[in-house]
């Protein structure tokens, strides 16, 4: 009998420590998402409070309106629409040259076994791991300087931000895409350089396909990130007209922010709608992109 009581004693003890070890995974997990949502939400509700000032926002706002969107789509002297394309052209620019870039560069390291291979690996991985504020300054030189002889290409001109921002993309790219090659089998590339395939043909017809998940992924960072810069963009940009929106909503901000939060608030809200359309559409393969290979050396 006291066997029984015991085994019944020690089934309640592990059914309550169970239950009590889901309580606590819930209570932070409620915490987390909480703690996460709600910039999110205060953003959202200053977006529609009427008097857009930073001391008096709540997060119900009292009489609710669009007022902030129209004062940031009328506004003649701040040329929003023209902001938000200019992220979404360079952004989108950026996106497809350093795919272009990345893609062939992880297929040679990959696929290709030469001199100095792994030294320039290992040269890319070192050179991502400085914070590019260091360069900022230097960056800035090089750029006014090559302007000088390029003007197109000079500071204020969307062409030397790009080019930039593609320097800045390649390192842990490279060896994502590289990565994520070598867990494609070569015996796809044996076979087909059999059939007498060149690699030109190797690389476009049999393993770019293959590739889309990690293409996905890689496309959608180095959108988001140039899509939300605002340091690089700030230094080489000059003029309104050139302005990122980040830039942009900055410069209309100014130093009337705790008056203008509820014009900044739905600017930020527009601007983040092609980021959460992106997502929405491609999270699949982003998922996949993700989780799929591996850096090998």
């Amino acid at each position: 009998m006291s066997n029984t009581n015991t085994i019944g004693q020690f089934r309640k003890s592990m059914t309550f420590q169970h239950r009590f070890s889901i309580g606590i995974r819930l209570f932070v997990a409620v915490i987390l998402i909480i703690f996460s949502i709600f910039p999110i939400l205060w953003v959202i509700s200053a977006s529609f409070n009427p008097t857009g000032s930073l001391a008096t926002q709540t997060l119900i706002p009292k009489n609710p309106g669009i007022g902030n969107y129209e004062t940031l789509v009328t506004s003649g002297a701040f040329p929003f629409w023209t902001w938000f394309g200019n992220s979404l052209k360079i952004s989108i620019i950026t996106s497809i040259g350093s795919l272009a870039i990345t893609t062939i560069a992880g297929y040679a390291f990959s696929r290709f076994r030469f001199k100095g291979r792994q030294l320039m690996l290992k040269a890319i991985l070192l050179i991502q791991v400085f914070p590019a504020l260091l360069a900022l300054v230097a960056t800035f030189l090089m750029i006014s300087q090559f302007g000088d002889v390029i003007p197109k290409l000079g500071l204020n001109t969307h062409a030397s931000l790009i080019l930039v921002y593609l320097g800045g993309a390649m390192g842990i790219n490279i060896w994502l895409m590289k990565g994520f090659l070598d867990t494609i089998p070569r015996d796809i590339d044996e076979s087909a350089m059999v059939e007498g395939a060149s690699n030109w043909y190797i690389f476009t017809r049999l393993i770019l396909p293959l590739l889309r998940p990690i293409l996905v992924v890689i496309g959608l960072m180095n959108y988001v990130g140039t899509y939300g810069e605002f340091v690089l963009a700030r230094v080489l940009l000059k003029s309104n007209e050139t302005y990122t929106l980040m830039v942009g909503l900055q410069v209309f901000a100014g130093a009337q922010f705790n008056q203008r939060w509820g014009v900044f608030a739905a600017g930020a809200l527009i601007g983040a709608l092609p980021i959460v359309i992106i997502y929405l559409a491609l999270q699949d393969q982003i998922v996949g992109g993700l989780t799929t290979g591996a850096v090998k050396g």
